[in-house]
């Protein structure tokens, strides 16, 4: 049922004007679903309310509820279309009341992390993109039909969204930013096996998927205790996100895995100076893919000791300084970081390996992210201990990934089952891994002091050589016309 009414949505947001791509799918999705789903949640905790005597203050006005403006009901259950409104009275309703109403939540707010706070955030950033009040009332009646009751119906929306913002990830170089493959962030997840009581972060948060599927994680391994979970729901999970889309579909995507009032700050964490990073700033885990091929400004760069325009390389030094001494980071970053002779990535890998044991890096296929023309490694490092041996598992998948072949689980579990083999009881890693046909160790002693070169060099096969697949070429040419296309626009608009 969930999955039809999805389907709906889509069908009458296609044929509206105002929303031409996934993009635009996803984030009126979102707001819909969002109010929603807060209606439900109100509902819920009215009850639980009631059950122990006590009155239930409701969060939004009578005249702003789910059921008054977009789902009033006749005695029978069913929309009251006497009293919905429609056309443009429903249009100009939302647009002119309802989004001013709740985008002033973020300055009533008691506070950051409160719902109320991302309700005015998330009603401020996005506004309403269905011009035609006929469509709005149409979509609105297909998201009233979804149900957020049991953990079932949670789970089962959860999974319908990430399949949304993977399809957004698959229309275009710019949806693809907010998507990392779920079976990568799974094994990247289990390599770095977070725990109960730490604080878990990801500066570069996007659709929130790793912070997401760690949740994931914590909730499926033991017991909870009703103190377990509410560390769970505001205690561990941390992010940071840049840009409007992508905050608000990562607090969607968190509410639906079962995270209330998701911890996910709206900024530039690169405008962040390293120097004011305190003791009390830091986390334990850090699980991230942050955005790669950017170039920040001047002033941006001021804010690192390591300057560079390249946003992945900026990233990399927050993370490493913002873990706690001991801390774990599971960082996807382009291969190209490896090898680069230029002055800031030679003195960035120094850096990382004087700073962080980087036990582990796993090379992935071209084609792990659908529509980049770029290939990523993963490193894994603990922070604390300069790195003595890295260990390089080369993942092959044995076919050309693309679209109709994504990464799966299955792909990544020799890997998972190579890594678990070298942890200890407490989670330390052995300074060695097993050598295989696609794995093998590096000792940091055999490498250049003046380059650090770390490059992937499997000795049982030579030196890697990738070859393309014309797919990726092609790919990569619709990525750069897209992006000239981009500039060429922002200086026709300047002139």
């Amino acid at each position: 049922m969930f999955q039809q009414a999805f389907k709906n949505i889509d069908d009458v947001l296609w044929k509206d004007a105002g929303c031409t791509s996934e993009l635009d799918y996803t984030e009126q999705s979102s707001w819909l679903l969002f109010l929603k789903y807060l209606d439900s949640l109100e509902h819920d905790k009215a009850t639980e309310a009631e059950l122990e005597g006590k009155k239930y203050a409701f969060i939004l006005d009578p005249a702003y509820r789910w059921a008054k403006w977009a789902a009033p009901k006749t005695k029978g259950g069913e929309i009251d279309h006497n009293k919905a409104q429609t056309g443009d009275d429903l249009r100009d309703f939302v647009n002119l009341k309802l989004f001013p109403y709740l985008h002033g939540f973020k300055q009533r707010a008691s506070g950051p992390n409160t719902i109320e706070y991302k309700i005015g955030e998330i009603f401020g950033e996005i506004s309403n993109r269905i011009q035609s009040g006929y469509n709005l009332r149409e979509i609105i009646d297909h998201v009233d039909e979804l149900r957020f009751g049991s953990q079932k119906e949670k789970h089962e929306l959860s999974h319908l969204y990430e399949a949304k913002i993977k399809n957004m990830g698959n229309a275009g170089r710019n949806g693809g930013e907010y998507y990392t493959p779920r079976p990568l962030i799974r094994a990247i997840v289990k390599v770095v096996a977070p725990r109960i009581g730490e604080k878990i972060y990801d500066g570069a948060a996007g659709s929130a998927g790793f912070l997401c599927e760690a949740f994931e994680y914590l909730k499926s391994h033991g017991k909870l205790t009703t103190k377990d979970l509410t560390t769970l729901q505001s205690r561990t999970f941390y992010g940071k996100e840049k840009k409007s889309l992508a905050y608000v579909i990562g607090i969607m995507n968190m509410i639906l895995h079962g995270i209330e009032a998701p911890n996910i700050i709206h900024t530039n964490t690169l405008a962040e100076n390293l120097a004011d990073i305190q003791d009390k700033d830091r986390y334990d885990v850090v699980l991230a893919n942050p955005p790669f091929g950017g170039k920040e400004r001047k002033e941006v760069q001021q804010n690192f000791p390591i300057r560079t325009g390249e946003t992945a390389f900026l990233f990399l030094q927050h993370f490493i300084k913002i873990l706690k001494a001991g801390g774990r980071g599971g960082i996807v970053i382009k291969n190209t970081f490896l090898s680069n002779t230029d002055n800031a990535s030679v003195s960035l890998r120094k850096l990382l390996l004087e700073s962080c044991n980087l036990h582990t890096v796993l090379d992935c296929p071209g084609g792990t992210f659908l529509g980049a023309g770029v290939k990523t490694v993963v490193l894994f490092f603990d922070k604390g201990a300069p790195t003595r041996k890295v260990w390089f598992y080369q993942l092959d998948p044995g076919r050309n990934m693309g679209k109709t072949n994504p990464l799966n689980d299955a792909d990544l579990a020799e890997f998972i089952k190579l890594q678990a083999s070298r942890a200890s009881a407490t989670g330390a890693v052995a300074e060695e891994g097993p050598v295989t046909k696609n794995s093998w160790n590096l000792d940091i002693r055999s490498l250049s002091p003046a380059e650090v070169d770390l490059s992937v060099k499997n000795p049982d096969g030579g030196e890697e050589i990738t070859h393309r697949s014309p797919q990726a070429i092609m790919d990569e040419i619709a990525a750069l016309d897209a992006e000239s296309a981009d500039v060429l626009k922002s200086i026709k608009a300047l002139l």
